[in-house]
């Protein structure tokens, strides 16, 4: 039996349901939830609230977690080192990266987190990134949320990385965001992409306005009101 609580963040994911219940079932062990919370900084925040180990895993509500995942090879958190982060296949462009992997998070430092776009790129203490991939984030359970995933992922990428990634590699990362995908609602997360590039060149100017990249009502309207008749017509 692991030491390590697991906690999923899920807020409006359609089978996040499903999704909860297999990575019951892969660690073998309960899997708290925090559903539907407004404010993903408060949500990070009540996460450390609902655990019971200072040390826990942390999955979204679009994480599936590989079956092969073994729960109990999962070495502690080494001092100075605030997250560990397993990397995660993005199903329509292919990249394989720590964007929407599975965490290794301490419960001290998300009650410490500062301020970053990134909420996570917040935490006081090191972050660490593990070649390791852990499961898929499936970004595409519907039109809005593909076109999410594109738009705050590469508006953060163009603004600049705040977890020190270097500048090729961001390139590298949004070239293949923008380039076109495959797969189901392929579209959205690629036109999604596009203008989130869009929008971090306009907020350049107003730094304040990349905090609506956490607002889900404000996303939710930028969506329909560029993609709403496509979305239902598809």
């Amino acid at each position: 039996m692991s030491d390590f609580d697991a906690v999923m963040l899920s807020y409006d994911e359609p089978i996040a349901d499903r999704l909860h219940a297999r990575l019951q079932r892969v660690l073998g062990t309960r899997v708290k939830r925090l559903h539907g919370v407004q404010g993903m900084r408060r949500a990070y925040r009540l996460a450390a609230e609902v655990t019971d180990s200072e040390q826990f895993l942390l999955a979204d509500g679009d994480f599936v977690i590989a079956t092969e995942f073994d729960l109990g090879s999962v070495a502690p958190l080494a001092e100075g080192v605030a997250m560990r982060v397993w990397r995660a296949r993005n199903p329509l462009n292919g990249l394989i990266y720590g964007y929407g992997g599975l965490k290794l998070i301490r419960r001290s430092a998300l009650r410490q987190l500062g301020d970053a776009v990134d909420v996570l790129a917040a935490l006081p203490g090191r972050a660490e990134f593990v070649a390791d991939v852990a499961g898929t984030t499936r970004i595409n359970q519907s039109p809005y949320h593909a076109w999410k995933a594109g738009f705050r992922e590469c508006a953060m990428l163009a603004r600049g990385s705040e977890y020190g990634m270097d500048d090729g590699e961001a390139t590298d990362r949004i070239k293949a965001w923008t380039d076109g995908a495959e797969g189901e609602y392929a579209e959205y997360a690629t036109a999604g992409a596009r203008e989130g590039i869009a929008f971090a060149a306009e907020a350049a100017h107003f730094p304040h306005l990349f905090d609506q990249l956490n607002d889900p009502a404000w996303l939710f309207s930028r969506f329909t009101a560029g993609h709403a008749e496509q979305a239902v017509a598809g």
